[in-house]
């Protein structure tokens, strides 16, 4: 007996016995074992602060990502040492995508100095190079673009809302949607000149000459006419370090937002 082939059930008195299963086997989904590890081609680069830069990633065999999903990166030292990282797509989905069919992404990476995986991918990879991946994935800090949305990102949070932003738009614009971007000073904003008036831009310790709001903290005077407008029934979602996720996502609670409408993504060092 064969590990798909099954025994006869026996019969259950006098009934007649039942059918026995033939071969079970397990089809790949279309485009093949969609989270397998790829060689993506870096077509572009783009730096977005001093600290931050955008890979345009060409993946061979490309599934269409949903707003919110992120990619694992992994990288492999000359001993044959690896190390991997989650980084979340920044670009809107193709909507003329076909599966399996190469795709391209682009990975907003912010270097942080005693990472793993994102020193390399600044100092190292140049356009034409290789880059191995996976994925996407992600099923809950995912928006589809059909239901009103409030975005709250902190520094580097702010990029899987670009990728909810940047659908969006291109979506017509037809549900509400608000975004409020947090950091420190001008220098830190990613995206800097894509943001119109959906977008609420805090900066904590430094604002623009003549900016109408002082530097400080996001709060809730800030995030109310943001609830207001997104309007009854939108989704929260919320990104950045755990502390800002926190603060952020309790300031929403406290605006009236329910607990259950809000979801969280924290990052870390990578």
């Amino acid at each position: 007996m064969t590990g798909t082939d099954l025994p006869p059930l026996p019969s259950l008195g006098g009934l007649p016995p039942l059918p026995t299963l033939g071969p079970v086997s397990r089809r790949p989904p279309p485009a093949g074992a969609r989270r397998a590890w790829q060689q993506a081609r870096v077509v572009a680069l783009h730096d977005e602060t001093d600290r931050a830069r955008t890979f345009r990633l060409e993946v061979p065999q490309g599934e269409s990502h949903v707003p919110g999903q992120h990619y694992v990166v992994r990288v492999t030292a000359d001993d044959g040492s690896s190390a991997s990282r989650s980084y979340s797509i920044a670009s809107a989905p193709d909507p003329g995508h076909r599966t399996g069919t190469p795709t391209q992404v682009e990975l907003s990476v912010e270097r942080i100095a005693d990472g793993s995986v994102s020193p390399y991918l600044h100092d190292e990879v140049r356009v034409g190079d290789q880059v191995e991946v996976r994925g996407p994935f992600g099923g809950w800090f995912v928006w589809r673009g059909d239901t009103p949305a409030l975005l709250v990102g902190g520094g580097s949070g702010v990029v899987p809302l670009a990728s909810m932003l940047r659908h969006w738009r291109l979506g017509g614009q037809r549900v509400p949607l608000q975004l409020a971007v947090s950091v420190r000073e001008p220098a830190d904003l990613f995206y800097a000149g894509e943001y119109g008036p959906e977008t609420t831009i805090v900066y904590t310790r430094q604002a623009p000459p003549g900016y109408p709001r002082p530097p400080g903290r996001l709060d809730a005077a800030t995030l109310a006419p943001l609830v207001a407008a997104a309007g009854a029934g939108a989704t929260a979602y919320v990104c950045g370090s755990a502390g800002f996720a926190e603060a952020a996502s309790q300031l929403l609670v406290e605006l009236g937002v329910d607990a259950g409408m809000v979801r969280v993504e924290r990052f870390g060092p990578s």
